[in-house]
């Protein structure tokens, strides 16, 4: 189990990557050091909620870690606002992350919208040890795709390294396949030894009823409303086949087959 560190963590630069999406690197080594793809941190969001909100960890580089969101309600609009040298409140790592088979080669990584967020800090630590990654990456436009460079010196800029092959979807086709992510899995399945997922709940839905998928190895990361983070209130309980479990505390990676899609409360 990793240690969990409560901080004031200094903003390093904070960046709009894409049209309202943000990467806000912090400093937090004691965060960075502790920290495995799938683990998340609670950031406090100002007096705009009474809550803490759950931010998946994007990357983890030596001394800091990254968060990539977008604006989606008062308090990531409050955090937008933040700016470089500014301090947040945050505590973490939380949660279980994402498990790499140690035998598996080959990677399927599928994204929706902002499912990106944790697959970046996945896809990297995957290629470091010497796994072959693809990664499906689907959006409503293309203006909102993180873009892919050779070049680490971007990194500020929340570009995606290109040590691994993107393939982009989006609805209304004005980049890559035109249509979901979820429809380019099929295409992609031939040697796959494992697949992780990031994205809203109906892309899990579509996914667990894809015949493709049935005897597969997919992880996928749940993205649902917390209160607590740390498994105390229950407010992020839902049913899989071992019984209620919490996302916080359980997850936030299920295997998709062992969550009950139909009866939990989304």
């Amino acid at each position: 189990m990793s240690k969990i560190t409560q901080l004031k963590s200094p903003i390093i630069s904070a960046v709009e990557a894409i049209k309202d999406t943000y990467l806000f690197r912090l400093e937090a080594p004691e965060i960075a050091r502790e920290a495995k793809p799938g683990q998340f941190v609670m950031v406090r969001v100002g007096k705009e909620t009474i809550l803490p909100r759950p931010f998946s960890v994007h990357a983890a580089n030596g001394r800091e870690i990254s968060l990539l969101f977008s604006v989606v309600g008062k308090g990531t609009a409050w955090l937008a606002q933040k700016k470089k040298g500014e301090t947040l409140d945050i505590f973490g790592p939380l949660g279980n992350g994402f498990t790499i088979n140690p035998d598996s080669k080959n990677l399927l990584l599928v994204a929706g919208g902002i499912g990106i967020a944790p697959l970046r800090f996945l896809a990297e630590a995957a290629c470091a040890d010497g796994k072959q990654v693809t990664i499906i990456m689907g959006a409503q436009s293309g203006e909102c795709l993180l873009p892919v460079t050779p070049s680490q010196s971007l990194y500020d800029k929340g570009m995606l390294p290109a040590d691994f092959q993107c393939v982009n979807s989006t609805e209304d086709g004005s980049e890559g396949f035109k249509g979901l992510a979820t429809q380019l899995i099929p295409h992609y399945l031939e040697n796959i030894d494992q697949l992780f997922a990031c994205g809203p709940v109906q892309m899990y839905k579509t996914m667990a009823k894809m015949p493709e998928l049935k005897d597969k190895d997919v992880q996928v990361s749940l993205e649902i409303m917390m209160g607590c983070g740390m498994g105390v209130c229950y407010g992020c309980a839902i049913r899989t086949k071992k019984g209620l479990q919490q996302v916080c505390k359980d997850g936030p990676v299920f295997g998709m087959s062992n969550v009950e899609w139909e009866s939990s409360p989304f």
